[in-house]
């Protein structure tokens, strides 16, 4: 397992060599780093950015060849923020490092993440963030599915979905009071009168009748976190989410 010392070598080595690549205008710290909250398990977040003449792609190609005959990664996986692309690196000693890069255009604070300029000039922050009305929907649809799962006795997917109610409320609550949605950032800032319900729709076995428990309890803290921040959709959606989660006046085609 890497050492917090080791971590500092890495990152301050991966700043030095951006400083170096000529194509590299601007570094930043993202993540814990940058709030100057880092602890044992931090990984190391930068966020790099590209000249616009040169394409991003042929950094990451070159980056990524570092990362693996230097650094000695075993694994990585992207993900695509247009314009920018993430690649996360598992390196041998299980420290993860995950490199951004996009155009110099496009290098800047995207939404409320921590981004601390280390060198290069950055843009004005971009705003990003949950879409309420989406995860509102994300809910009701998961609650729906999580229904059939359980007619169909598909009890694994059922499990999947009721875990997806539970992650979509919390995220809700997350935004309407001031917290990272993503990734269950803000999860744990929450009060207990918002997470105490919602750890009662753990799964914990897989049978009909614990999984219609555990749904039941999804979907009233879904409910309430909805006539919390959108007392609207809490009416409308009330009775028709609640005779799903408990199996009321509903079949399913087998």
């Amino acid at each position: 397992m890497f050492t917090e010392e080791r971590r500092r070598r890495v990152r301050a080595g991966l700043l030095e060599r951006a400083r170096a690549d000529g194509r590299v205008v601007g570094a930043a710290l993202t993540g814990s780093a940058a709030r100057d909250a880092e602890d044992r398990w931090s990984d190391i977040d930068l966020f790099l950015g590209v000249d616009d003449a040169v394409p991003v792609a042929e950094v990451l190609a070159d980056w990524s060849e570092f990362a693996y005959g230097e650094l000695g990664a075993l694994h990585h996986f992207d993900l695509s923020a247009d314009p920018a692309v993430y690649r996360a690196f598992l390196l041998g000693d299980l420290l993860e490092v995950d490199l951004g890069f996009a155009p110099a255009a496009a290098f800047g604070q995207v939404g409320d993440g921590a981004f601390r300029v280390v060198f290069g000039e950055a843009v004005a922050r971009r705003p990003a963030g949950a879409d309420p009305a989406h995860l509102v929907g994300l809910a009701w649809h998961h609650v729906l599915h999580a229904r059939v799962a359980v007619e169909r006795g598909a009890w694994w997917q059922a499990e999947h979905w009721i875990s997806g109610v539970r992650d979509h409320t919390l995220a809700l609550a997350c935004v309407r009071l001031g917290h990272p949605a993503a990734h269950a950032k803000g999860a744990d800032r929450l009060p207990p009168d918002i997470t105490g319900p919602l750890a009662e729709a753990l799964v914990r076995r897989l049978d009909a009748a614990e999984l219609t428990r555990a749904l039941g309890a999804a979907t009233r803290a879904l409910l309430a976190e909805l006539a919390a921040g959108d007392p609207g959709a809490a009416r409308v959606l009330e009775r028709p989410l609640l005779a799903l989660a408990f199996g009321t006046e509903f079949s399913a085609g087998r």
